[in-house]
């Protein structure tokens, strides 16, 4: 059915991925499918020549915020075929801002203290965390397109 809209109409299809990490991403969206089926969907899309791509958002402070998680991100997102990897800040809604500290807290002790004070103190609305992340983004970006070395080491 995708292809057929595309025949007809310009489609672009992008999926949000938090993590590639599946206990956190678990954690994170409860009910939202495994980073891996979303990995696979991004692959079968761009078989099937569709325009896809893959959004890393939320990016949470103090969780999936750091080069190395992005890294892993990104690199599991070009080798799916995404051809596009963006970052955003975008806030969790009414139900993530209270679920996401308690889950985190919980489970992943550590982030669940800290998240609170990080995103009083950075805000995940900042110009100046956007900006951060952004950069952190283009920064992995960069190292893919130019097929440098990577770390690929999982977060």
């Amino acid at each position: 059915m995708l292809r057929r809209i595309a025949e007809r109409s310009s489609l672009t299809i992008n999926i949000t991925i938090v993590t590639i990490r599946t206990r956190l991403a678990r954690l994170l969206e409860l009910r939202a499918p495994r980073p891996d089926l979303r990995l696979d969907a991004v692959r079968k899309l761009r078989e099937a020549g569709l325009r896809a791509g893959v959004f890393a958002m939320p990016v949470l402070p103090g969780i999936t915020d750091s080069e190395k998680e992005l890294d892993a991100l990104a690199h599991a997102a070009s080798d799916a075929g995404a051809q596009w990897f963006v970052g955003g800040t975008r806030a969790p809604d009414a139900v993530g801002r209270e679920a996401i500290p308690a889950v985190c807290g919980r489970e992943i002790p550590a982030a669940g203290a800290a998240l609170p004070r990080l995103v009083r103190a950075r805000g995940l609305r900042t110009e100046a965390y956007r900006k951060e992340i952004e950069e952190r983004v283009a920064n992995v970006r960069a190292e893919i397109r130019s097929g440098g070395a990577s770390q690929r080491a999982r977060p």
